[in-house]
């Protein structure tokens, strides 16, 4: 199992109990959850990823359980892994998904337009 498939299924829950249109990608080793085109929540194996407001950023990693994003092996602004211990409760994984879906509709588009034919 490259990522945690109990996880996935809590992340699917919250989306569809907030009515949330998504697409399930599988990226980086993991799972990510589009909104809008856009990535917004994932799985990299144990850890839920989330792209949250910049602005909120730095409070944000002063939470317990939560970290700057390194895959790259460089911080990436924006993002944040929380560990497994820090969304146990079904309520505080609804409180990091609801952080990345308030800075959903902000976010910048990665997909490439295509051209209609």
């Amino acid at each position: 199992m490259a990522y945690n498939e109990f996880l996935a299924d809590r992340i699917r829950q919250v989306l569809k109990e907030k009515q949330v249109s998504f697409e399930e990608k599988k990226m980086m080793g993991g799972v990510c959850y589009m909104v809008n085109d856009k990535m917004c929540v994932g799985i990299i194996k144990e850890n839920l990823m989330a792209r949250i407001d910049p602005e909120i950023y730095e409070e944000s990693i002063q939470k317990e359980g939560c970290r700057e994003m390194d895959f790259t092996k460089r911080p990436i602004k924006g993002y944040v892994y929380v560990d497994p211990i820090a969304i146990d409760m079904d309520e505080q994984l609804e409180y990091w998904v609801q952080l990345a879906l308030d800075f959903n509709p902000k976010a910048k588009s990665s997909k490439k337009s295509k051209m209609k034919k």
